[in-house]
């Protein structure tokens, strides 16, 4: 099998689990969204540990407990996985997948918002469109819909400035995300513990099946990332960049057609706004990209 043919794969892999999430944590509906973010957190440390002992990454583990910028960045992109994890089981708890969906589609429009803001990069004027588009299609969704519409925005912005301050870090993603789980595991068992002794707890106080559930929530947790990063190492990143809205396209899917979700007049309008402004973004990428000069060979 070919190196890009296996980069496919190991991506659309990625991509299909993330999008198969909604039934996950659908099935563990009936455990408190806090109890279940508690313990994707806590059984995500020694998956991930299992992980890069077997690919020797521990020294990068070491490197990064080392340098205090790259902690400190990484302390803020902990906060803002843990309310991505957090909002996105609630919204799949209180039938909203759909709303989340849309903040997945919105995460490439909102991290050009942040190039723009935070690293000052420069615009092109389709892209200035694109992000016009996608404005209105929030703004539509804000003004007259009545679904959850803090969904959408929590959910994109926080994986767009979460994408976005991990570039500033110079590990890996599974480094990354050993770091930001044990940053969280302490506040994650001190939850645990709390639903424990207040008798409130479903993980073994209800069937095995839950406990079971709750037990490989890091396993799904950290497989999909892993071949995330088999796919980012033979893949470029503008055909990540497309496979990725496979994504938020199933989640979608799951939400209107297997959940039976609603599909308002104002919804499905910031949906067109949306995908208009994601066509027109990507779209004009590529023809920037073609018309960029090839790099020469010295």
């Amino acid at each position: 099998m070919s190196n890009l043919v296996t980069g496919y794969a190991y991506a659309v892999a990625a991509y299909v689990i993330w999008g198969l999430f909604p039934v996950y944590w659908k099935w563990l509906a009936h455990v408190d969204e806090l109890e279940v973010l508690a313990h994707r957190i806590v059984w995500t440390v020694p998956f991930v540990a299992i992980v890069l002992a077997i690919v020797g990454g521990w020294r990068g583990v070491g490197t990064v407990i080392g340098d205090r910028r790259q902690m400190v960045i990484l302390l803020v992109t902990t906060v803002l996985i843990a309310i991505n994890w957090g909002v996105y089981i609630w919204a799949v708890n209180h039938e909203q997948v759909v709303q989340a969906s849309l903040g997945y589609f919105l995460t490439p429009l909102f991290n050009v918002l942040l190039g723009l803001l935070l690293f000052h990069e420069r615009l092109r004027m389709w892209q200035w469109v694109a992000l016009a588009i996608a404005a209105a299609g929030i703004a539509n969704q804000l003004l007259f819909s009545h679904a959850a519409s803090w969904v959408s925005i929590t959910v994109g912005l926080s994986f767009a400035g979460y994408g976005a301050l991990r570039k500033l870090v110079s590990c890996d993603s599974a480094t990354g995300l050993f770091v930001e789980a044990v940053l969280l595991a302490p506040a994650a068992l001190a939850w645990m513990w709390w639903l424990d002794v207040g008798g409130s707890a479903a993980f073994m106080h209800s069937d095995w099946t839950t406990a079971g559930l709750l037990l490989f929530a890091g396993v799904v947790t950290g497989t999909p990332l892993l071949f995330y990063v088999g796919g980012a190492k033979r893949l470029p990143l503008a055909t990540l960049g497309l496979l990725f809205y496979l994504t938020p396209s199933l989640q979608f899917l799951l939400g209107v057609f297997v959940y039976g979700e609603p599909m308002a007049l104002a919804q499905s309008t910031t949906f067109v706004l949306i995908w208009a402004g994601l066509a027109l973004h990507t779209a004009e990428g590529r023809i920037h990209a073609r018309r960029m000069p090839a790099p020469e060979v010295t």
